[in-house]
């Protein structure tokens, strides 16, 4: 099988990222990237990094009848959010006119479909979703999570990186009535994007360390969806926070423990529960986001002392967060191996 992907919204921190994972991977036959402000201008314009490494320039738009001809079209949508549910409809209806709607496979890695009720859609993004009829058609992409549901699927919505770590925290604690997990979260400035704001100005970031969105993040109910898939009972609370560097998240959950479950427990709990997932990582020391940097791997390490437990996760937000984690979702979807293209060591020191 040859794939021939497109990335809508290529010029991002998102964009730029799904080009330099796929641009290696074995089964790539083409990659395009659609930008409106930089149409005709090289990759490499707004990803320095991918000079020389990729030829291509971004495209206004994709004409879908062309691409029709290909073997397997492959769409990953890394536009800000809200942009796609706007686009959705018409894109559909563009698909099915070129007869690719049934066989192309869209990715999306924009909170904009990974909530399958309307109404819990707007109270986590304020806003009302515009094409509400279209949310049963996608199937949420945590592989470690909802494998089972992947393959096949054709058409993902990618889970955002604060719910990635968070949801691997919990699903260790699988059928436990836990009362209340307390959970923080340090991000990069990466993870608001590209384009510049308070949160990510260099000057207002660099030597600081706050927290934001306090008990209100958008990915809280991402976060739910598998706390209930899972029989964790209790409630969640997280507070997320600034962190003085570009690249990573560093999660840290905490519990009251069950009699019955002590550190050796924990361990073959979360030993148990990752045994068949290829990247994720148990290590027996605090995870480190340098370890896991430019990687699609996720570093895990559980504690247990005094009735209270605690379970750690790093992961790059960008790549097992975002980007290379939908690539891991192509790859499942598609019935290729899950490390196809993935199976690179993250940056050390990063």
């Amino acid at each position: 099988m040859k794939l021939d992907i497109a990335i809508l919204g290529a010029s991002g921190y998102g964009g730029g990222e799904l080009l330099r994972w796929l641009s290696t991977h074995p089964k790539m036959n083409s990659l395009r990237g659609t930008a409106r402000t930089l149409a005709g201008e090289p990759f490499w314009k707004a990803h320095p990094n991918l000079r020389g490494v990729i030829d291509g320039d971004f495209e206004e738009d994709i004409d879908w009848k062309a691409f029709a001809k290909v073997e397997q079209p492959v769409v990953f949508a890394a536009l800000s959010h809200g942009a796609l549910a706007e686009k959705l409809p018409e894109l559909e209806a563009a698909w099915k006119s070129a007869g690719i709607a049934d066989r192309l496979q869209l990715i999306d890695l924009s909170g904009d479909f990974r909530l399958q009720d309307p109404a819990i859609f707007a109270k986590a993004y304020k806003k009302t979703h515009p094409c509400p009829e279209l949310l049963p058609r996608f199937v949420y992409g945590l592989p470690e999570w909802n494998r089972a549901k992947i393959p096949g699927a054709r058409r993902i919505a990618n889970p955002g990186c604060f719910a990635t770590a968070l949801q691997l925290g919990v699903l260790p604690l699988h059928g436990l009535k836990l009362g209340f997990i307390a959970a923080s979260g340090a991000t990069g400035s990466s993870g608001s994007g590209a384009s510049p704001s308070e949160g990510t100005h260099h000057p207002l970031r660099a030597q600081d360390f706050r927290a934001y969105k306090i008990l209100g993040h958008q990915h809280l109910p991402e976060v739910h969806m598998a706390m209930d898939a899972v029989g964790v009972e209790g409630t969640f609370a997280f507070v997320p926070q600034s962190a003085p560097m570009v690249r990573g998240i560093f999660a840290t959950l905490m519990f009251p423990l069950p009699e019955h479950i002590d550190a050796k427990a924990l361990h073959a709990r979360t030993e148990d529960t990752f045994r068949n997932c290829p990247f994720v990582r148990l290590v027996e020391e605090s995870p480190k986001v340098t370890a896991v940097t430019g990687s699609n791997f996720a570093d895990i390490s559980v504690a247990a002392k005094g009735g209270s437990g605690v379970v750690m996760v790093a992961i790059d937000n960008l790549c097992k967060g975002m980007a290379s984690q939908a690539v891991q979702n192509m790859n499942l979807a598609l019935g290729l191996p899950e490390t196809e293209g993935l199976k690179v060591a993250g940056r050390f020191p990063a």
